[in-house]
C-alpha cells in the first residue's frame, strides 16, 4: 500500500500538525500521508478498544451540480440511489462498459440537483473525466480535491469524541448531517473503514486544523489515539473491505471483489451493466476469499496461491498483513472458481520460496459482533 516518496508529492491541510504530534510520513495515492504516530499495532488496538483520529484528506472530492444530477449519477454508478434521498450517503463503483472498475466511492445525496462525491485519491482525475464525458448539457462536474479535509474518527468512543465537540452523532449508518464547529462547516456521516462505530467529518479544507485539533484533544481524553495509513490498512484488511489497485481495478470486477451488493441489479442503465449482468449469470471466474495463516509469517499482496500435493496455481494474493487482533497472518486473495476450494480448506501461499499453510475463511477475519 505504502509508496516511496517522490520528488513532488501533494500535500494535506494538516501536515504541519502531524510532524509537530511526531507522525513518520509515506506516499499514497500521490499525497505525503501520516503513516504512524505510536505505531501501527497499538493505533489499531485503540481503534478497536477506544478511539482512532485518522487523516485521510487525500481522498477527493467532487461534485455534480444542475437539474437532473442525481437521476445522472444514477444512471452511471453501480448502486441504486432511488434507495436513498438527502441526508443520507451511498457506497458505490465506476465501472467501464466493460465492467471493470474505475473506482468505488461514496455518494452524498444533497438533493436531486446536487451529489457530493468522495472518490479515492489518485482515481478522482478519472472519476471526473468519465462524467464530464457522458453530462447531460446542463450539467456541471467539477474536481473539488481541496474543498474539504477527511478526518475519521473510528471506534467504541467515537461517537463520544465527535459529541463532545456539539456535532451531530445520532444518524443512522451511512446519514451525514451538516453543522458547524467554532464557525467551520462540517459534513458529518455515520461511516467509516474499519468496521468499528465511527464517522468521517468533513470540514472546510482551509479551516481543518480547528476541528482538528479539537478532536485530538477529544480523543485523548477519551483515551484513544491519532492513527495513520499502516493502522488504517491493517483495519480495513480484518474486515476484508476492499482497496482499489488491491481488490478491485480494470481487471477486477465487483462480482469478482464480492461487492455484488453494491450493484443495483434491477436499474435501467448503469455503467458496464450488460457485461455484469453476463458475469453474474456465467459465474465469475474467480472470486475474493479470505486466507489465515495456520503459522508463523506475514502475507502480503501479490503472492501465489496454490493447492494441493501437486502445488498447483489457484489464485493470487492482493493484500496481506499481520491481524493485531488475531495475532495472525491475514490476506485477502483472488481464488479462480475452477479450483472449487471451500471455507475451512488449506492452502499453501508462496512467500519468496517459503510455503506457508493457510486456512481459506470468509471475511470479515474478526467476529462482526466486534463492532
Amino acid at each position: 500500500m505504502l509508496l516511496a516518496v517522490s520528488d513532488n508529492p501533494l500535500h494535506g491541510p494538516l501536515e504541519d500538525r502531524h510532524r509537530e504530534l511526531g507522525a513518520s510520513f509515506a506516499e499514497f495515492g500521490g499525497w505525503l500521508m501520516p503513516v504512524s504516530y505510536a505505531g501501527t499495532v497499538a493505533e489499531h488496538t485503540a481503534t478497536r478498544t477506544t478511539v482512532g483520529l485518522f487523516d485521510v484528506s487525500h481522498l477527493g472530492k467532487a461534485l455534480v451540480r444542475g437539474a437532473g444530477a442525481a437521476a445522472f449519477v444514477n444512471s452511471a454508478f453501480t448502486n441504486d440511489l432511488r434507495r436513498i434521498g438527502p441526508g443520507k450517503a451511498q457506497y458505490t463503483l465506476c465501472c467501464t462498459d466493460s465492467g471493470g472498475v474505475i473506482d468505488d466511492l461514496i455518494v452524498y445525496y444533497v438533493g436531486d440537483d446536487e451529489i457530493f462525491l468522495v472518490p479515492n485519491a489518485a482515481n478522482t482525475a478519472a472519476v471526473v473525466a468519465a462524467l464530464a464525458e457522458r453530462a447531460p448539457t446542463g450539467l456541471t462536474i467539477t474536481d473539488e480535491h481541496r474543498s474539504r479535509a477527511v478526518l475519521a474518527v473510528q471506534g467504541p468512543e467515537s461517537a463520544a469524541v465527535v459529541g463532545a465537540l456539539g456535532l451531530p452523532i445520532g444518524m443512522d449508518y451511512m446519514g451525514y448531517a451538516d453543522a458547524v464547529f467554532d464557525g467551520v462547516e462540517v459534513r458529518v456521516c455515520r461511516t467509516g473503514y474499519t468496521g468499528e462505530h465511527g464517522y468521517e467529518l468533513l470540514p472546510l479544507w482551509d479551516q481543518a486544523a480547528v476541528v482538528f485539533d479539537a478532536l485530538v484533544e477529544a480523543v485523548a481524553t477519551a483515551g484513544g489515539q491519532l492513527a495513520g495509513l499502516g493502522a488504517r490498512d491493517t483495519l480495513r484488511t480484518e474486515m476484508g473491505y476492499p482497496l482499489h489497485g488491491h481488490e478491485l481495478s480494470l481487471e477486477i470486477t465487483p462480482l469478482q471483489a464480492r461487492c455484488g451488493w453494491a450493484v443495483g441489479w434491477r436499474k435501467e442503465a448503469f455503467w458496464g451493466r450488460e457485461a455484469l449482468l453476463a458475469e453474474k449469470e456465467a459465474g465469475p471466474r474467480r472470486t475474493l476469499r479470505g486466507l489465515r495463516a495456520i503459522g508463523r509469517g506475514v502475507l502480503r499482496g501479490d503472492l501465489p496461491v496454490l493447492a494441493g500435493a501437486e502445488r498447483r496455481p489457484i489464485g493470487v494474493t492482493t493484500s496481506g498483513t499481520f491481524s493485531p487482533t488475531l495475532k495472525a497472518g491475514i490476506a485477502l486473495a483472488l481464488i479462480d472458481s475452477a479450483a472449487e476450494i471451500g471455507d475451512g480448506e488449506r492452502v499453501l501461499v508462496d512467500v519468496r520460496g517459503r510455503m506457508l499453510e493457510c486456512e481459506v475463511v470468509k471475511p470479515p477475519f474478526i467476529d462482526p459482533r466486534t463492532r
